[in-house]
Parts: C-alpha cells; sequence; structure tokens
C-alpha cells in the first residue's frame, strides 16, 4: 500500500492546480485534496499529496518552479 505525504499546501486552489499539473508532467503521483469551506472560501486550504519515496524530488521540483 502506498503512503502519502502532504508536500504543498495553498489557499488558492488555482496554485493548487498548477503545482499538480507540474508535477504530473514529470511523472510524479498527485492527490490533491480540498479543504477549503465552499461557503468560505477564504477557510482552509488546498493540499497536494505525494506518495513518500517521491517526496523528495517533488519538493525539489516544486521549488525550482516557485524560484524562477
Amino acid at each position: 500500500m502506498n503512503q502519502w505525504t502532504k508536500i504543498f499546501a495553498t489557499k488558492s486552489l488555482a496554485e493548487a492546480s498548477i503545482v499538480e499539473g507540474m508535477l504530473l508532467e514529470n511523472q510524479i503521483p498527485v492527490q490533491q485534496l480540498n479543504k477549503q469551506d465552499s461557503s468560505y472560501p477564504v477557510l482552509g486550504e488546498a493540499e497536494i499529496y505525494v506518495p513518500v519515496h517521491l517526496k523528495d524530488t517533488a519538493l525539489q521540483l516544486i521549488q525550482q518552479t516557485f524560484s524562477q
């Protein structure tokens, strides 16, 4: 059974979708969990999870993407 770990959280669904797409393009499986309140989107976050064994690679890709 795969174990997943949270590597990214944001209040912006658009930003979460960008990260998810970038990871998928690099063949990293992703699960996105939207914990935002449907009535009050300012409450809660969208979280990105990847398999534990790919955590370091995913974090490096995220850092490269946002440091450009």
